[in-house]
């Protein structure tokens, strides 16, 4: 009965300790990505910053500018893309809208982002765009890979649409979660005029026939959480300028926004609680599992040698009969 139960103990040893690497290197990579569905929104704020009055065409000081920016997965468009590439394709419908102290739009601009849900790569397919053009990204956006390194990342600029490094700076902690800080600069870069501008009747084609030109930097900060990849805090110290033309009568630069953007209160709360919850979910599959059966595995063995050895072990020796002493003959 022993040598029974010893086997059958090995046998499960032996499954657990199987099952740690395949849940760490095989089933992780596999299950853990980006829900295609998933909807998300973050609002901005860049308070005591520099707006470009185009009724005036001067920059003057305003309270606050707000940024609104949403990411909505595009399920439908996801699933076409997956047909032809291969491979678990996520589409985000983004969103950047910046509104004045008044309400008033100050710009609008869409884009699409096509991914791979398990690495966050780009996935070049049609429709991949900011503001109406077509853009053919490198590296990533918005949100890092599962289990983020300490290196540099090359990161898309959507207002420049260009890549750039995105330097690791050191690990930190951000309310109470240890983050890898990120910063990148975008030094001044002559970028588009967004399709929709903020005054009515003036397009992008009648501001290029005055000559004058859109200007742009910024000093992007991000606090990213490593093991889910989610940004829990992000920063942009951001500029804009239009230079020449006879649109600024004469002039030869004027601040169109210049602002230190910041992260909503309220939603930093709420994405950190976020982070944490998914964070435990990608623990589980990369570290608690893994060596949770690892460690059960070893137990199991050790009982399964100890079984064995008992019912290998000899019986007590069997009593010796005792016998009546018999009469010596004469």
């Amino acid at each position: 009965m022993r040598r029974k139960a010893s086997l059958i103990l090995l046998a499960l040893a032996v499954f657990f300790a199987a099952l740690s690497p395949l849940m760490r290197w095989y089933a992780f990579p596999r299950l853990a990505k980006i829900p295609a569905g998933q909807y998300q929104d973050m609002v901005l704020e860049a308070k005591d910053a520099t707006l470009l009055d185009y009724g005036t065409m001067k920059a003057k000081k305003v309270d606050k500018v707000t940024i609104v920016q949403t990411l909505k997965g595009n399920v439908e468009a996801s699933e076409k893309i997956e047909k032809t590439a291969g491979r678990d394709v996520v589409v985000w419908d983004g969103l950047s809208y910046v509104q004045g102290p008044d309400g008033k739009m100050v710009s609008k601009i869409p884009e699409r982002y096509i991914f791979d849900a398990h690495t966050q790569e780009p996935v070049h397919a049609t429709g991949e765009m900011v503001d109406g053009a077509p853009v053919k990204r490198e590296g990533i956006e918005f949100k890092w890979p599962f289990l983020t390194e300490k290196r540099d990342y090359e990161y898309f600029d959507a207002q420049a649409r260009i890549t750039a490094p995105i330097h690791y700076e050191g690990e930190q902690d951000f309310r109470g979660v240890n983050v890898y800080y990120f910063e990148q600069t975008i030094p001044w870069t002559k970028v588009p005029f967004p399709q929709i501008m903020p005054v009515e009747g003036i397009t992008p084609e009648s501001v290029a026939k005055t000559g004058t030109t859109r200007w742009y930097t910024t000093v992007r900060k991000f606090w990213v959480e490593p093991t889910t990849g989610a940004p829990v805090y992000g920063e942009e110290i951001h500029k804009e300028e239009l230079r020449g033309g006879t649109l600024l009568g004469g002039r030869e630069k004027v601040t169109a926004f210049a602002g230190h953007v910041k992260m909503r209160e309220d939603y930093i709360r709420s994405t950190v609680d976020l982070v944490k919850s998914q964070r435990l979910l990608v623990l589980l599959m990369t570290s608690y599992l893994p060596w949770g059966f690892l460690i059960l595995g070893a137990g199991l063995l050790s009982l399964s040698l100890y079984l064995e050895a008992r019912s290998r072990r000899p019986g007590d020796p069997t009593p010796t009969e005792t016998r009546e002493p018999e009469p010596v003959s004469a």
